[in-house]
């Protein structure tokens, strides 16, 4: 099953919410928000985690969001 716009949406932005004081909890909470998004809404957990793992640790690295 491929992801909707509206669960796409909310891994973003949820996972840009979830910043952590380094790589590896950045990744994590990233991750634990893209999984949960990617269940409720019926896509694949593991792409999920993926995608929001990523997505949280390049918006914190990057300094796009204000995690202090």
């Amino acid at each position: 099953m491929g992801y909707s716009k509206l669960g796409i949406a909310a891994v973003l932005l949820a996972g840009l919410a979830a910043c952590g004081d380094n790589l590896g909890e950045q990744a994590l909470g990233g991750g634990v928000v893209g999984a949960g998004v990617a269940a409720v809404t019926g896509g694949s957990i593991g792409k999920g985690a993926a995608i929001g793992a990523a997505g949280n640790v390049i918006a914190c690295q990057a300094d796009l969001v204000d995690c202090d």
